[in-house]
């Protein structure tokens, strides 16, 4: 523990404050990382097994069982389909809709700042590298006629590693953004057939029929 301590003081004395301000932001990233995991994990996001049969029952015109389904589900989304399944006018519909939106604002808290990370990283080790090649020339131009080829390539090895680390940062935050991004969009998408189904049961078959003879019309003009 005490050698990963000192390691870690080295890499802050060569990289100087941007780094620091890096490690403290990939810490907090981490930190915000766990906490989203822990949350959709919580709220059961991908998880629709029961809501999907609840779903399917009352798209059948089958209500006992949809609501039995529903009673079953630990979703997060369930309170927002027991209100679907309480009415179908259009100012329920719309309302139904505003509490979904409210559940997702919720899921995609905190998405805001991974996305700050993810651009600022890359920035912040250019604007370290940009400051350790100054002072790598000034160094150099102090040094006068005694020209030390290895103080120009120390300093620019230390520069560049502000870049480096500015990326390590970036990267794994821009694909872990990108994933609760895509799980987010997933239950959007599942929420609005879902609550399309319930506001509109009994036409799954129609849809169906309608699907296949549009494509049969397409081939058929191809």
């Amino acid at each position: 523990m005490s050698e990963m301590l000192q390691k870690l003081m080295e890499i802050l004395q060569l990289g100087g404050p941007v780094v620091a301000i890096l490690i403290a932001a990939s810490i907090a990233t981490l930190a915000l990382v766990f906490y989203k995991i822990w949350q959709y994990k919580a709220a059961g996001v991908g998880r629709h097994v029961e809501l999907s049969r609840a779903i399917d029952a009352w798209d059948r015109e089958d209500p006992t069982a949809a609501r039995t389904y529903l009673n079953k589900s630990r979703s997060y989304l369930a309170p927002v389909i027991a209100m679907a399944l309480s009415g179908n006018d259009r100012t329920l519909s719309e309302r139904v809709d505003a509490e979904a939106e409210t559940q997702f604002a919720q899921l995609e808290q905190g998405l805001n700042v991974l996305d700050i990370v993810s651009q600022l990283a890359p920035l912040l080790g250019l604007f370290g590298t940009v400051l350790g090649m100054i002072e790598a020339f000034q160094t150099l131009q102090g040094a006068g006629n005694a020209v030390d080829p290895s103080l120009l390539a120390g300093g620019i090895w230390v520069a560049l590693m502000t870049t480096a680390a500015g990326l390590a940062v970036a990267m794994p935050t821009s694909l872990i953004l990108t994933w609760f991004e895509a799980r987010v969009n997933r239950e959007r998408v599942f929420t609005n057939r879902a609550l399309r189904t319930i506001f509109a049961p009994g036409h799954a078959e129609e849809a169906e029929q309608t699907a296949g003879a549009a494509i049969t019309a397409l081939a058929h003009g191809a």
